[in-house]
């Protein structure tokens, strides 16, 4: 059994319920019909990974641009206070009811990290809403570029001080964290299995339903 010196940690959508979509529907649905709603939000799902992916910016920034790329191409009415509106809800996002029981008990055997594509303004809200303690909290702004790039990780070795070899990272997202954690050659990958992208069985992924069944892999 694998026993890693830190388990590393995607936080939302993994750990805090990412409710992104969901908030865009709420905002704009006064303005899309309801028969283009979910081609809408889809946009804005692949628009938010395309954003990430250039220069950095802040994810402030990234929200922005990403809704009025996605209003632009649906016809749709964009306005600033749409992506202010969007950020702004961020802090209140909770964690998934799985979440804090399992992962208390993994904090009292080992060091737990985030490492997320946040912010320092907003990542505390997140983390304190989960309600567990961490031994470290990264974030895209610290590292100066967004996951799936290798550099935020990089920047996570460098701050542990250790190589991915030694560690565990879990998320609910191949395409942003996995695969790269994979390339990257990470000890174990847990892929939590959320429903927001499609499972996949390659990349050395360990698939789980949800948080209650990540103690016994680590022999809890």
């Amino acid at each position: 059994m694998f026993r890693p010196k830190f388990i590393s940690f995607d936080c939302y959508g993994t750990m805090i319920n990412f409710i992104m979509g969901p908030t865009a529907r709420e905002i704009f649905a006064d303005r899309v019909d309801p028969s283009e709603m979910e081609p809408f939000l889809a946009s804005f799902r692949a628009y938010r990974l395309d954003e990430v992916l250039g220069a950095w910016k802040p994810f402030h920034d990234v929200v922005a641009n990403s809704i009025e790329r996605t209003c632009r191409k649906h016809g749709v009415i964009f306005e600033a206070k749409d992506a202010q509106a969007l950020y702004d809800a961020v802090p209140t996002w909770q964690p998934h009811p799985d979440v804090p029981g399992p992962l208390s008990r993994i904090a009292d055997h080992y060091p737990l990290v985030i490492l997320s594509n946040s912010m320092v303004d907003l990542i505390p809200y997140s983390a304190r809403n989960i309600g567990v303690p961490f031994h470290a909290v990264l974030t895209a702004e610290e590292a100066g570029a967004y996951k799936p790039l290798m550099r935020p990780f990089e920047y996570m070795f460098d701050r542990l001080g250790c190589s991915p070899e030694v560690m565990m990272h879990v998320s609910s997202s191949p395409r942003y964290d996995l695969m790269t954690a994979h390339d990257l050659g990470f000890g174990a990958k847990v892929f939590v299995d959320r429903g927001h992208e499609p499972p996949t069985e390659h990349y050395g992924l360990t698939r789980i339903r949800d948080f209650n069944d990540l103690p016994a892999l680590l022999g809890l």
